[in-house]
């Protein structure tokens, strides 16, 4: 019958950027990305490009061990899809992808959210109006209002999400070294244990 996840981290970096949009808001974890594998290897969303500067946004490969996003307070959900939509959403995600330098982050539209003017805006788009938009081709995930209006808060609350993780993201680390370790085959159980036992003669 098949069937994937697709996973979502929402993160609080303490940003002042995400300061205040926590504080419009009244909520915390106020930028999401979307992934693919569990140890969140290969996720994206809009951000900042320049971790110092968050005027200059776009399309990111997101990456959970940069300074930036490691100490950010997160939660992680995984929610079930088929073969199908699964490949359709990379689809949509290479979509953007290949085009990614004519692609800007949308601030103008996060005022739209705030004052409740829809605000459609070529080629830009801010984190949730993002992951919207390329989970436009699942039925299961079909939200009642346009995707400039769509929050982070909105997807995590999406029905048949499910909680994997709650904490600090640096903290999700040892849980992707096991999950790692399970997926790898069992002849390869030696093969930890020396380099586990080597990291310890390390340190």
């Amino acid at each position: 019958m098949g069937g994937k996840m697709i996973y979502f981290l929402f993160t609080d970096t303490g940003s002042y950027l995400s300061k205040a949009i926590n504080y419009y808001t009244k909520k915390s974890l106020n930028h999401v990305s979307i992934g693919f594998d569990a140890q969140l290897n290969e996720l994206y969303s809009f951000g900042r490009k320049q971790p110092r500067n968050p005027f200059i946004g776009g399309f990111i490969k997101e990456n959970i061990e940069s300074e930036f996003l490691k100490k950010a307070t997160c939660e992680i959900y995984s929610f079930p899809v088929s073969d199908e939509d699964y490949s359709a959403v990379i689809e949509n995600i290479k979509e953007i992808e290949t085009r990614k330098e004519y692609y800007k982050y949308n601030f103008i539209g996060l005022f739209g959210v705030m004052l409740d003017i829809e605000i459609n805006r070529k080629s830009a788009l801010f984190c949730s109006q993002f992951v919207a938009t390329v989970l436009r081709d699942l039925d299961k995930f079909k939200f009642e209002k346009p995707a400039c209006f769509i929050t982070p808060t909105d997807i995590r609350n999406y029905p048949g999400m499910q909680l994997v993780y709650q904490g600090v993201l640096e903290d999700y680390q040892d849980q992707r070294e096991i999950l790692i370790e399970e997926t790898l085959p069992k002849q390869s159980f030696i093969f930890l244990l020396s380099n586990r036992f080597k990291r310890l003669v390390i340190k």
